[in-house]
């Protein structure tokens, strides 16, 4: 009952963290089509959570920018849609088994 509990609490504890990244993803992106941004506490914050991401992405897939326009935020959060879904499906599904008793 206790390893059931846990993986529903871990399993909603990983899809609210995905979730606010996604929103970090995006909120960075609508900001990089505004040009040049002032030098912000809070846009550094955006850019040291995301960058390290994007430099991967646009390391492994170098196709990701097509004519100018960068579409690696799109790749990821498609990505973490899918890896979220996927997990919490998993974990809440255990956690169904561990509190049914099976």
């Amino acid at each position: 009952m206790i390893a059931g509990n846990f993986l529903r609490v871990l399993a909603n504890l990983i899809h609210g963290v995905i979730n606010v990244y996604i929103l970090i993803i995006i909120v960075r992106s609508v900001m990089s089509w505004m040009g040049r941004v002032p030098r912000h506490p809070l846009v550094r914050v955006l850019r040291q959570l995301t960058d390290p991401v994007f430099r991967y992405v646009h390391r492994v897939l170098p196709f990701t920018i097509v004519g100018g326009i960068d579409i690696s935020p799109l790749m990821i959060v498609m990505a973490l849609y899918f890896i979220d879904d996927f997990l919490y499906s998993v974990l809440l599904g255990f956690a169904v088994k561990l509190l049914a008793g099976g």
